[in-house]
């Protein structure tokens, strides 16, 4: 089995990712930030670094849904932090809109994403974190990450209006959306048992 959980930045999307995969003893695939060379430069001057990073997270991404494809024949499960539909369909396509990526760069980033997705195979299910902007900035905020300080506002909204026009025709495989503006599964076991109970019932019909 392969899920994938999905969500606005800050939305609580590696802490989950972490707790589901010691839950279910399945393998964690971990959006790579830390090592990323162009995140802080991104964040200080959008469009001078939107083509970069979005190149550097699809390429990161695709690697990522070969090593979980190879995981799934070995007969393993896997749990991944955000999916390389994001990458295209939320933030280039955000970044675009918003007049930070030129269109010559786009239509080149959308030619990369078309090649690398007929050979990528959808999550059995996609699991999306439905956050407000208080309830991002505040995760945000709490875990004091130097190169999102410089993250505004606004960016966040379009993002989150990004997700809910995707998340309202996605086809790939079965969706369950969680809305977690009123959950702490960090502090809270019963908010963490909740959400695994409706993926139980979602992926195997348990309740």
């Amino acid at each position: 089995m392969h899920i994938a959980i999905v969500g606005n930045i800050g939305a609580g999307k590696t802490t989950l990712a972490n707790k589901l995969a010691h839950h279910f003893h399945w393998e964690v695939f971990l959006e790579d930030v830390d090592h990323n060379p162009y995140l802080k430069d991104f964040y200080d001057d959008m469009p001078r670094w939107a083509f970069h990073l979005q190149v550097y997270f699809l390429n990161s991404r695709f690697r990522q849904t070969q090593r979980i494809k190879t995981l799934q024949s070995a007969g393993k499960g896997v749990i991944q932090d955000r999916t390389i539909y994001e990458d295209a369909h939320i933030f280039a396509a955000n970044l675009h809109e918003s007049s930070l990526m030129t269109e010559r760069d786009y239509q080149n980033y959308l030619n990369l994403f078309e090649s690398m997705i007929s050979m990528v195979e959808p999550p059995d299910l996609l699991l999306y974190l439905r956050a407000d902007l208080p309830k991002l900035i505040q995760q945000i905020e709490k875990r004091n990450r130097d190169y999102e300080n410089n993250i505004k506002i606004e960016y966040l909204r379009n993002l989150n209006d990004h997700y809910e026009k995707w998340i309202s025709s996605y086809k790939h495989g079965k969706l369950l959306i969680v809305d977690v503006n009123h959950l702490d599964y960090v502090q809270n076991p019963e908010d963490l048992g909740t959400i695994i109970d409706r993926i139980n019932s979602t992926l195997f019909g348990l309740f």
